[in-house]
């Protein structure tokens, strides 16, 4: 089973700390197994370049205070013996039949896909990982069938060397036979959409991730499991073939 809330930082705060504790309980309870998907929103802004599962847990976001509690919740009663969990964490993620739910396919591939202007936020220059949803899937399956997986936080199979938001939009350009259209939005314009867009207001806390480089390190996963993350150039020719041909 897989549960998620609307992006909302009221709707986390009121729900997720109590929704874990129900969930740990159960588990606990029955000697059921947890899974939990994360994200990277608990990591200090100043260290996202690399990002490995060591990366300081200092959240500078309302909605990376909320993170940082509930992963904190399940590793405490993880590292109890009082029920077996992993956390897997991925960076901004992308893939086929992704929809509203990717920053990336609704600023970059969508417009441009209608020959429309892209948009990236605050800096084109700076790199960003993306985990490709498919390589997501597969490795929480393998890391939920794993047992010695268990009492443990991994990174999701991405791959390194990730694009500029420049780059990005080219790639996807070129991939569609599209002009590579594109503004950066400062943090003013950010702010404005946010009066009449609500995925936008509840993302302003969260542009500091791409003022920054935010490079998503894989590596104790892929050594583990010997598992090659997807290139970005498959990624994006696959997102195309399948959605925008």
């Amino acid at each position: 089973v897989t549960v998620g809330f609307p992006y909302s930082v009221a709707v986390w705060k009121a729900t997720w700390p109590r929704f874990i504790e129900n969930v740990l309980d159960l588990c606990e309870a029955h000697g059921c197994k947890l899974v939990f998907f994360d994200n990277v929103y608990m990591y200090d802004k100043e260290h996202l370049n690399p990002m490995t599962e060591d990366t300081p847990i200092r959240p500078p976001s309302k909605k990376g205070e909320v993170r940082a509690h509930i992963a904190q919740m399940i590793m405490d009663r993880a590292k109890a013996g009082r029920v077996k969990a992993l956390i897997a964490r991925s960076a901004d993620f992308y893939g086929p039949s992704v929809k509203q739910t990717s920053v990336l396919t609704e600023t970059v591939f969508k417009p441009l896909s209608g020959g429309q202007t892209a948009n990236w936020f605050l800096s084109d220059s700076a790199k960003h990982s993306f985990t490709y949803t498919p390589d997501a899937g597969r490795a929480t399956a393998l890391l939920g069938n794993t047992e010695s997986a268990y009492g443990q936080v991994w990174h999701l199979p991405t791959a390194a060397n990730p694009l500029t938001g420049k780059e990005w939009i080219e790639t996807i350009a070129i991939s569609m036979g599209k002009k590579p259209s594109y503004r950066v939005a400062p943090l003013w314009m950010i702010k404005v959409l946010g009066w009449f867009m609500p995925i936008m207001k509840e993302s302003v806390e969260m542009v500091y991730q791409y003022d920054r480089d935010y490079v998503f390190d894989s590596g104790k996963f892929e050594k583990e499991f010997g598992m090659t993350p997807t290139s970005y150039q498959e990624g994006i020719d696959a997102i195309v073939k399948h959605d925008h041909s």
